[in-house]
């Protein structure tokens, strides 16, 4: 009721002001294939004195606020397409719709009202905030002749894997269940295959990937570490088009068209992995992996005011993380996506407002099998609905907007001497958030938003102050970020191993409180040249109630939980040189992460009840350098990457006990098993390099039809990084050694 009463003060506040002034709005598409464009320029003038600016969103949409009525010109620019203008009167109160649409050709812009792709590139950092672009991922060199988000990502300062196998990214200090992952606003659980070279975002569906490495504004919400917020692309509106590729990773097509021209279209993707039948026979080792991912997407016009969007993604994964010998049966692992979403965009024509609204649901099952006879299963399922309302004002924006969640969480486990475990439980999120963005003196941009976050289930909610600005001068940028953020599922891997990937997601326990963050960044951007641009960032966090899986003498998994606190302390700092085709940039990534753990036992093994411990993702040093030359003839793309070890608890030996009860023979009773343990995570595993090259070769036979050919090596010095190691037997499992790699992809559009 109060979450309602608040926003009815907004509207009431904002509304009848909006309703008396006029405003030019419409929708910016490429004459092409009907695909919205983002980052056009588009600017109203009198003469040649400028009245108002701005650019097109992610939905190609343009609004221009507040404006006095007169005689105008409106023009639309962006590289790569012809300019744009049209001559246009505005009365008193009007309400004006001119959707735009740009004809490609090679231009340069005279004028930039606002810096088109100014967000994209890996030095152009704000806050935490890096945009990618489809022509960034390609830059990474991969298996895939497409490339693949996740190489990109991990090349990204702050960011941490734990290598090709796995599907796990640590940001900035978070874990993987403290991420939230969104296609096309659907909550993706475990957005990365098995794999590592691969996401479960196909490069030929991408439009734009937003990612917060901290410090994210108010409209997200329900994590406390990160967002990756994947926004696909609409399927051509006026032609056919598709890609066939063949690798020996991973083999895949996309299809696109018109189902009505200008109005509706769709996007199909799918690719399965065919490592059995190409890569495990190129380097004559056994590569236990298998799986796919499917992506469909329907997109329409309904009118000038309104658009709709669904979109569908499944995804199964299946491999070994222990092949096994003779004395140990292997170890393998599963998981499932089952994603779906349906997006309502409206611009109303009385009010310069656009609204967006989401509905989606989302599935992820996972199990561990090998460890005995049973299975260890996990399921996690949710309902997502979202409401989001932009205002427009001419020099200001308001955003603000309702959510509500319900959750499913299942989990079995077992493990050695330990017996069956079964868990179900129900969570529910609702709240809402407001967030104007407005100019303060100085040239300061600032959204200050603040999020009403609820949950029912725990009986709890909290208020979360976010807070973000970006001051930019003719060569520089200063960018600040703070906010506080909750969380309430927990997400338990086996801290047994030293690369856990099965996780058992679990509710909170309120009795110590809901997992909290509060970050803090602060950023400095400077164009070194006109080619060559630095930034650097801080950073700082500060972790609450959070909860762990509970330490044990027994070698088992358990969903019993410690309380812990944390902190995280780092910089990230990026070089990037673009001249032409070549390209290159080099980043490096310094974090410090340690976490106080509460639990009575310590005090028994340790002497203290509390214990200070890096956790195992605390990746100290990370650097990343990748080189892309792009000529007339090929196609040139270089990485080396580095990381330095992670912590791993060691097992200093073993020891048994019998409860006395009765009488016992102690000849035949085997007792219970016990683990005597040095201090958690006390260990540092190997350091991890490794180099990777690839050439590419585009041919146009014409009538739109392109071959692109690709070769390359992955490990290019067949370094032995590790992947896994069980720290009981201490039996080593490496990640992939070298492997060279071809592809060849078709293309017709």
């Amino acid at each position: 009721m109060w979450i309602s009463a608040y926003l009815l003060i907004l509207l009431t506040a904002v509304l009848p002001v909006s309703a008396q002034q006029s405003i030019v709005r419409g929708t910016v598409v490429a004459e092409k294939d009907g695909e919205p464009l983002q980052g056009v320029n588009v600017a109203l003038y009198t003469g040649e004195s400028l009245v108002a600016g701005t650019a097109s969103g992610s939905d190609g949409i343009y609004a221009l606020a507040d404006l006095p009525s007169g005689s105008y010109t409106l023009r639309a620019s962006f590289i790569g397409f012809m300019p744009w203008e049209q001559e246009i009167g505005i009365g008193v109160s009007d309400r004006r719709i001119i959707n735009i649409v740009l004809i490609e050709g090679e231009t340069e812009l005279e004028e930039v009202v606002v810096e088109s792709d100014s967000d994209a590139g890996m030095a152009r950092v704000r806050a935490g905030q890096t945009t990618v672009r489809p022509a960034d991922v390609e830059r990474i060199p991969s298996p895939d002749v497409s490339g693949d988000l996740v190489n990109y990502l991990t090349t990204v300062p702050g960011i941490v894997s734990i290598g090709d196998r796995g599907g796990q990214l640590f940001i900035r200090g978070g874990e993987p269940w403290q991420n939230l992952v969104l296609l096309d606003g659907m909550w993706v659980y475990q957005p990365f295959h098995i794999l590592g070279f691969f996401s479960s975002f196909p490069s030929e569906i991408l439009q734009q990937v937003d990612i917060y490495a901290g410090g994210y504004t108010s409209q997200y919400g329900g994590r406390i570490s990160s967002v990756i917020d994947v926004k696909s692309r609409n399927g051509d509106k006026r032609d056919y088009a598709g890609t066939a590729s063949v690798a020996p990773f991973v083999s895949g097509f996309t299809l696109e068209g018109p189902i009505a021209d200008d109005v509706v279209s769709f996007l199909v993707s799918y690719r399965e992995s065919v490592i059995d039948k190409g890569a495990a026979r190129i380097v004559d080792d056994e590569l236990p992996f298998a799986f796919d991912d499917f992506f469909a997407k329907t997109h329409a016009f309904i009118n000038a005011n309104t658009q709709l969007s669904l979109s569908l993604l499944r995804t199964n994964d299946r491999g070994s993380v222990f092949e096994g010998n003779d004395l140990e049966e292997p170890q393998s692992i599963a998981w499932e996506n089952r994603s779906a979403s349906a997006r309502y965009l409206v611009f109303p024509r009385a009010f310069p407002i656009m609204a967006e609204f989401i509905i989606s649901g989302s599935r992820l099952t996972s199990e561990q099998s090998g460890i005995t006879e049973d299975v260890r299963f996990s399921k996690l399922s949710s309902v997502n609905t979202t409401v989001n309302v932009t205002h427009f004002h001419r020099n200001s924006e308001v955003r603000w907007g309702l959510f509500a969640r319900t959750l499913e969480l299942q989990s079995s486990l077992d493990g050695l001497y330990q017996g069956f475990f079964y868990r179900k439980e129900y969570a529910t999120e609702v709240g809402a958030y407001l967030e104007p963005e407005f100019m303060l003196p100085f040239g300061w941009q600032v959204r200050a938003g603040l999020r009403i976050h609820s949950f029912p289930s725990q009986d709890s909610g909290f208020l979360e102050p976010r807070f973000r600005a970006v001051k930019q001068r003719e060569r520089d940028e200063f960018t600040i970020a703070a906010g506080t953020f909750h969380q309430e599922i927990v997400g338990l891997t086996d801290r047994r191993d030293a690369a856990g990937i099965f996780t058992a997601w679990t509710t909170s326990t309120f009795d110590q409180g809901v997992p909290e963050a509060v970050h803090a960044i602060m950023g400095y951007r400077r164009a070194l040249s006109r080619d060559v641009e630095a930034s650097v960032e801080v950073y700082a966090k500060r972790l609450n109630n959070l909860f762990i899986p509970e330490w044990t003498a027994y070698p088992r998994f358990t969903t019993r939980i410690q309380p812990a606190e944390g902190r995280v302390y780092g910089a990230d700092m990026r070089l990037e040189y673009t001249r032409g085709g070549f390209s290159s940039f080099l980043t490096y990534g310094l974090s410090n992460v340690r976490y106080t753990a509460q639990q009575d036992a310590l005090e028994v093994w340790y002497g203290s009840s509390e214990l200070n411990f890096r956790p195992p993702h605390d990746r100290r040093h990370q650097v990343n350098a990748v080189v892309s030359w792009d000529t007339d003839l090929l196609d040139l793309d270089i990485r080396w990457q580095f990381g330095s070890g992670l912590p791993f608890s060691r097992a200093l030996g073993f020891d048994g006990f019998m409860i006395v009860d009765g009488n016992l023979d102690v000849f035949d009773e085997p007792g219970s098993r016990r683990v005597i343990y040095e201090r958690p995570y006390n260990g540092i595993l190997p350091t991890y390099h490794r180099l990777d090259i690839t050439v590419g070769r585009d041919v146009d036979f014409g009538n739109g039809i392109r071959l692109k050919a690709l070769a390359g090596v992955i490990n290019m010095y067949d370094r032995q990084n590790l992947f896994y190691l069980d720290v009981f037997t201490l039996r080593r499992v490496d990640q992939l050694p070298f492997i060279p790699t071809l592809g060849l992809k078709l293309e017709y559009d």
